[in-house]
């Protein structure tokens, strides 16, 4: 049996030896090179912190103390010593998620994946300990240094700062990286901590001196280690950081001496009051492939050769987010008033190539939406035209400023929203499900969603000539689809997809969602019934023709990958009965609950949104036995079926 198969739980590690412990290191690394190479998933900064995860294990009594991990992504090591080994369907349905997930364990405290929220969690959690009594229990914060560049980290520290006497131990794993390498002020502070050379050759020279004297000098380095620390950043001046918030520091301390860390944790466990420990770790720790990947040293990958680190498989078809790369730099040629705004987030969003080109028109801001979404919005008003680029799941963070700064200021900023709808494997927090139903209540703001390639570069063309109002541009995680040409447009920009002679049902698809709108008319068509499929390509605000066509039919349908309550499909609806249309119409898209991790197959099969379901379902609208129920053919109409139904037989 290896050390890990003997790892239940967090207190088996105390039984371990320093040796062992070291031993246990290197199997958990050759445990998740292995596993995620399978699953695809976080490696990069798993492979991190692997000591910094143990030696909070061994010093904290989870789950009487709290572990909060920001981001969640980093806590597969977690996972590990907490019983969970079986990684073979990670991020699959039915297997681990790759975030923490109270259901899977009571070790896990906050589920959700968005940056920088972990110490008011854990403000919240030690106020609660500390009024409720329960003063043995200690919370520890573990934050990435990509982390404390966004607001709400320091809010959460100006409020700690106001109570020094609770249990709260804050663990900055520094990797000078998110995604990419950490950017701005914070960042370069850390990173001068990082590679001061007084630390450096304070920490080497004194732990050689101590190994002259073999075993009885290493115990005594040990010793005395943790005020050696203490004495280097004092000596180095990093307490700087912290001195206006008056909060303990203890560090930087070497992320992967578990010994280091332990003596490290132990001090500010004892403390007494809030501490902040500043350990200096290496993301992808251990393997070269990772190491060596200068763009985001593996921080997430898909199915990989373990040995080499390529990627396995994959598709011949551009990803949407490559599509919008090399599209915006096009633009960008033709326009110098464009820019480029992301929030750590450069590569994954795609304006690596725009900022590699004009470095001096691109701004990552890091993990800070809410200060993109302002910024912008200064930035227009300047007489430049920003592209935020995000994650949609992220613009909920910046809804206020999305709604004050920029619309209220009729500001032309363009949002580029990746990975929106079901994006699968990472759960409900990366979802970007939420996006549509947000956003359409913004006055003046407009909403486009490309079914294709070429559509995406279409719209996007169409957005940044905006220049009174926010434009919204939301598109797919993964690759793109099939090419679906229209058999005509409407005057005011809707693609008709399908025009059936009979006009019994007329199918709204939303952006990728033409694909099943479109399958759904074949299936229609093949019981006899007529149905229209149109792509708006702008959502919001409702073309007119889209009115103009549901009044013509006798059923509606909409379909989106966003949330039904408060969807597109609810602002036809409205829009139909202000146009005194009385056409019936049936909303599909997602409930409005959290939906777990799974392929998105998966999950657009379990929520009902596939070709056979719904076909079913309009086909009983049509025939009246489903509310809502398709209006009634006029009976000349009626008349005329029957007869060419009997020529036909």
């Amino acid at each position: 049996m290896s050390l890990l198969e003997s790892i239940h739980g967090p207190r088996d590690l105390d039984a371990l030896s320093t040796e062992q412990l070291v031993e246990l290191a290197a199997e958990i690394r050759a445990f998740l090179i292995t596993e995620v190479s399978k699953t695809g998933g976080h490696l990069g900064p798993n492979l991190g912190v692997v000591e910094l995860t143990m030696a909070v294990h061994s010093v904290f009594d989870s789950p009487n103390d709290a572990i909060v991990f920001d981001t969640g992504h980093q806590s597969y090591v977690h996972k590990l010593l907490t019983g969970r080994q079986d990684f073979s369907r990670l991020r699959e349905r039915g297997g681990l998620a790759g975030y923490p997930q109270r259901s899977e364990s009571v070790h896990d405290i906050v589920e959700s994946s968005h940056a920088s929220s972990s110490l008011s969690w854990a403000d919240g959690i030690s106020r609660a300990f500390q009024m409720t009594g329960q003063k043995d229990r200690h919370v520890v914060a573990i934050v990435g240094d990509g982390a404390l560049t966004g607001g709400m980290t320091w809010e959460a520290l100006n409020n700690i700062s106001d109570d020094n006497s609770r249990n709260l131990v804050i663990i900055v794993n520094d990797n000078g990286r998110s995604y990419a390498p950490t950017i701005g002020g914070m960042a370069r502070f850390l990173n001068d901590v990082r590679t001061r050379r007084s630390y450096r050759d304070l920490y080497v020279s004194s732990r050689r001196l101590f190994d002259r004297f073999g075993k009885p000098g290493q115990a005594i380095y040990r010793g005395v280690r943790g005020g050696l620390h203490g004495f280097l950043s004092r000596f180095s001046n990093n307490e700087a950081l912290y001195s206006n918030l008056d909060i303990k520091y203890i560090g930087p301390v070497h992320g992967h001496d578990i010994h280091a860390l332990q003596e490290a944790l132990r001090q500010a466990k004892n403390y007494g009051a809030p501490v902040i420990v500043h350990a200096i770790t290496q993301k992808g720790k251990g393997y070269q492939p990772a190491i060596l990947d200068a763009a985001d040293q593996f921080h997430a990958v898909g199915h990989i050769d373990p040995e080499t680190g390529e990627p396995i498989g994959g598709s011949d078809r551009p990803s949407w987010t490559s599509v919008f790369s090399e599209e915006i730099v096009r633009l960008a040629d033709a326009d110098p008033t464009i820019v480029g705004i992301t929030a750590a987030m450069l590569r994954p969003t795609g304006l690596d190539k725009l900022a590699a080109k004009y470095p001096d028109r691109v701004f990552d801001v890091g993990i800070a939406e809410q200060h993109a979404v302002t910024s912008a919005a200064g930035l227009a008003f300047g007489g430049l035209h920003p592209v935020v680029a995000l994650y949609a799941t992220f613009i909920n963070r910046a809804f206020d400023q999305v709604l004050m700064d920029v619309a209220l200021h009729k500001a032309g900023v363009t949002f580029v929203l990746d990975r929106a709808g079901v994006t699968g494997p990472d759960g409900p927090s990366h979802h970007g499900m939420w996006d549509l139903a947000i956003l359409q209540v913004i006055p003046n703001i407009r909403l486009s969603a490309p079914r294709d390639a070429t559509r995406l570069r279409e719209e996007l063309g169409e957005a940044v000539a905006v220049t009174d109002a926010p434009t919204v541009v939301r598109f797919s995680k993964g690759n793109v689809g099939n090419e679906f040409e229209a058999v005509r447009r409407t005057a005011d920009g809707v693609d008709v997809l399908v025009e059936a002679a009979h006009r019994d049902v007329l199918i709204v698809t939303v952006g990728p969602m033409a694909e099943l709108g479109l399958q759904v008319a074949e299936r229609l068509a093949a019981q006899g019934i007529g149905a229209t499929v149109i792509d708006p390509r702008w959502v919001v605000p409702v073309p007119r023709s889209v009115v103009d066509l549901a009044a013509e039919h006798r059923l509606v349908v909409t379909i989106e990958d966003g949330i039904r309550v408060g969807g597109i499909g609810t602002r036809i609806r409205q829009d139909l009965r202000e146009a005194g249309v009385d056409t019936a119409l049936n909303e599909l898209g997602l409930p409005d609950e959290f939906l777990e991790h799974g392929s998105r197959a998966e999950i657009l099969e379990e929520v009902g949104l596939t070709p056979q379901r719904i076909a079913r379902d309009v086909v009983a609208q049509v025939l009246g036995s489903k509310i809502p129920v398709a209006r009634p053919l006029p009976d000349s109409v009626e008349e005329q079926r029957r007869l060419g139904s009997d020529r036909s037989n």
